[in-house]
């Protein structure tokens, strides 16, 4: 058999007893290289990447950007100049996210105060689940916890930075069974009743998910009718709770969305609260899209009734454009539901005889071991801008998504959806070919394959991204997310210019 190794047994042992004075990572070089790497991502990734002459994406099919990208690894390393072409290659051929014309997510965008932060994030690698390896990050986690908290309207509480929207979601749902039933956690799953959870039709679908990965079982989400523009309706959830209670389940969680992922709509809080109070039912708030609203005096009153709920969760990677990922569980809890429910006390890392308060260990609250800093660029962020330049932002979002509105009710072929509630603009292009065929008997399977078409184009021309789906009956149609900081009035009017170039031949 061919000898896997480079060099025999002995050779390699003899080097490395030779090299054990000898630090492997060359600082100099590492420096040097990195230095490097940074104005190449400047160059390409935030002056080239955010300039509106240049492209939201360079597209390749999958064989292709296989091969240009080399991604085989192997069992040498390369030289530094063939590395930097990597890093090049790779910002090159990646989406522009932080481009104008990337309207496709629910994040993008850039802020540089964020972005220093993430860089940080990254350079002092720590985790946050002890004081003593994470001192300044347990602390400013707590604070920027507590300032979003009191924008819920909360002086009181607890909370914790997730992994993203969908985990905090499974955490809402884990405390809540875990409120109603302790015993799961020691026992698990044997013996306990049907559980149901409630939530809107139009919610995202990490409640489906968290329900499966929690053992609760998908059937037992209990999907609740929703008005006209998406909306949770409040008297349906009343009688479906009755309803199931009839039948022997037990009701625990009612999970409503403030900015839903499609149409962006608020479900009636105050109106769901009452119900959840008469049912004695956990409520939980998804506003991982919407939450950012709270910081604005003139649209936090889409949020009206959030000091009820029992938990909130919010990424402030999305409206904000902190950064992925930013996303933050807040609960009004003040007995500590959260540790009690997730803790497993450690005593390697969570010894309560050390030197310093061990309250500050929050490590325990999560059911990660690892976890990323994610508060420093929000922190750093919020810092430089304040709890007005947030408000501004907010403002100047809603201000662009109406602005866009109007000109769409201007230009012949655009038809809304519906009036928009938040920033999510939901819309059909009509092509002059399907204009005043209404009433044909194809019309809409021939409409439902234009933005499909369309968004091809615009990425293999790489000018602009923006997404689509059906909704319920309703065929294919745009979704098109106004929010990011970069954005200006020229952009909307592109928005409206561009679809009709690369539809009007359909």
């Amino acid at each position: 058999m061919a000898n896997m190794f480079p060099d025999s047994f002995e050779g390699q042992e003899s080097r490395i007893l030779r090299d054990l004075n000898e630090p492997l990572v060359d600082h100099a070089e590492g420096q040097l290289f990195l230095n490097d790497a940074f104005k190449i991502i400047m160059e390409e990734v935030l002056c080239k990447g955010t300039d509106i002459k240049q492209k939201v994406c360079e597209w390749k099919e999958p064989e292709e950007l296989s091969l240009l990208l080399d991604l085989e690894l192997r069992a040498t390393g390369e030289p530094r100049e063939r590395l930097l072409q990597r890093v090049k290659d790779v910002a090159k051929y990646s989406i522009k996210t932080s481009h104008p014309r990337f309207f496709n997510q629910l994040f993008a965008g850039v802020d540089y105060h964020a972005l220093a932060g993430r860089f940080l994030t990254e350079a002092l690698n720590t985790n946050l689940f002890t004081y003593e390896v994470a001192p300044v990050f347990v602390l400013m986690e707590n604070e920027v916890l507590r300032g979003m908290r009191q924008l819920v309207g909360w002086t009181e509480g607890d909370g914790i930075f997730c992994p993203g929207g969908s985990v905090s979601n499974m955490y809402a749902m884990n405390l809540a069974r875990y409120q109603l039933l302790p015993d799961v956690k020691r026992q698990g799953l044997f013996g306990l009743p049907r559980l149901n959870v409630f939530t809107s039709s139009e919610s995202h679908y990490s409640v489906k998910k968290a329900a499966a990965f929690l053992g609760i079982g998908t059937d037992n989400v209990i999907f609740v009718k929703v008005d006209d523009g998406g909306r949770m309706d409040p008297v349906d959830l009343d009688e479906k709770i009755k309803l199931a209670k009839s039948q022997g389940a037990v009701p625990f969680l009612v999970s409503c969305t403030c900015g839903t992922t499609v149409r962006g709509a608020f479900d009636p809080l105050d109106l769901i609260a009452d119900v959840c109070e008469k049912h004695k039912l956990w409520m939980h708030v998804d506003a991982a899209w919407g939450g950012s609203v709270l910081f604005s005096k003139q649209h936090a009153h889409l949020m009206k009734g959030v000091n009820r709920a029992n938990s909130v969760a919010w990424n402030p990677h999305k409206m904000l454009a902190t950064g992925l990922q930013c996303s933050a569980l807040l609960l009004q809890d003040t007995m500590n539901l959260l540790r009690n429910c997730h803790s497993a006390n450690a005593t390697y890392l969570f010894q309560q005889d050390k030197f310093y308060d061990v309250k500050f260990d929050v490590g325990d609250k999560s059911v990660q071991c690892s976890r990323k800093v994610d508060c420093l660029k929000f922190w750093l962020m919020w810092k430089a801008v304040g709890s007005n330049g947030f408000a501004d932002r907010v403002d100047k979002a809603f201000s662009h998504a109406g602005y866009l509105v109007d000109q769409m009710k201007k230009r012949e072929g655009f038809c809304l959806l519906q009036e928009p509630e938040f920033v999510n603009i939901c819309f059909w292009f009509i092509p002059p070919s399907l204009r005043g065929k209404e009433g044909n008997a194809d019309y809409q399977d021939r409409l439902a394959k234009v933005a499909p078409v369309i968004k091809e184009r615009m990425m293999k021309q790489g000018t602009m991204m923006v997404g689509y789906q059906p909704l319920g009956n309703k065929v294919n149609f745009f979704r098109l997310v106004v929010f990011s900081p970069v954005l200006s009035q020229k952009d909307m009017d592109f928005v409206i210019d561009e679809i009709e170039r690369l539809g009007n031949d359909l």
